[in-house]
């Protein structure tokens, strides 16, 4: 009787459920629980490993270049010109929510990168979906969509994506059909959706690196009217 009801389990997929009675019917006591105190035991187990999974698929999907980053790691005594209440209010994904951005700014190695990757990572964990792309790649893949007839289903793939992290912004000049494939993807999130822009280069500056100066007016506006600005310091962390 006891096989079948776990072999019923596992065919309703509910394997944590079937691990849990067999703990609990091995023990063989019920440690002065309750019926309906163990019945739900037996659901937060089920609950709580559905709820890893779906952080472990989402985590997956995002192809962060740091997967292990994470907010209760960062340190605020180095000087990064991190302020402790920005990056708490940053930890709420409220600003996902409400479709704001973060642009993040500093020379190589301060840990721009690492910033993002621990933001999206507390994003996974929220429940939100988010994807990482350094800004080349990017374009070598829009390219190829182009090439290959699966430009829109990118561009509608980027459009529906919680959180979109933008790597090495600028980190050279933005011309030819990559600048208009960029405000074409910063235009159906503005407002919606929420992006992570990383730089190397201060803001003053992107303008001068977008050939055209209407798309640069554009991208700008959508990008940087509502965002929230942080610009690191500090030696690089590289090679410590």
């Amino acid at each position: 009787m006891i096989q079948q009801t776990i072999d019923r389990l596992h065919d309703l997929r509910l394997k944590k459920i079937a691990e849990a009675y067999l703990e609990q019917k091995n023990r063989g006591d019920s440690g002065g629980l309750t019926f309906d105190e163990r019945f739900q035991l037996l659901v937060e187990a089920e609950w709580l490993d559905r709820v890893e999974r779906r952080v472990k698929r989402r985590l997956k999907q995002a192809k962060l270049k740091q997967r292990a980053a994470c907010l209760e790691d960062v340190d605020y005594t180095s000087r990064r010109g991190l302020d402790r209440k920005v990056i708490e209010d940053l930890a709420t994904c409220h600003w996902i929510r409400n479709g704001r951005n973060v642009i993040l700014t500093g020379a190589t190695g301060v840990g721009k990168t690492w910033l993002a990757c621990a933001l999206s990572n507390r994003a996974c964990r929220e429940g939100l979906s988010v994807r990482y792309y350094r800004v080349p790649r990017l374009a070598h893949e829009l390219t190829l969509a182009r090439c290959d007839g699966s430009f829109l289903k990118l561009l509608s793939e980027l459009a529906r994506t919680d959180l979109l992290i933008l790597d090495d912004w600028a980190l050279s000049p933005l011309e030819g059909q990559v600048q208009h494939d960029l405000l074409e993807i910063i235009d159906d999130r503005a407002g919606a959706r929420s992006t992570i822009v990383t730089s190397q280069l201060p803001m003053a500056k992107w303008h001068d690196v977008i050939a055209d100066p209407s798309v640069a007016d554009a991208l700008l506006d959508r990008l940087v009217r509502t965002a929230v600005k942080i610009e690191m310091k500090g030696d690089s962390l590289r090679g410590k």
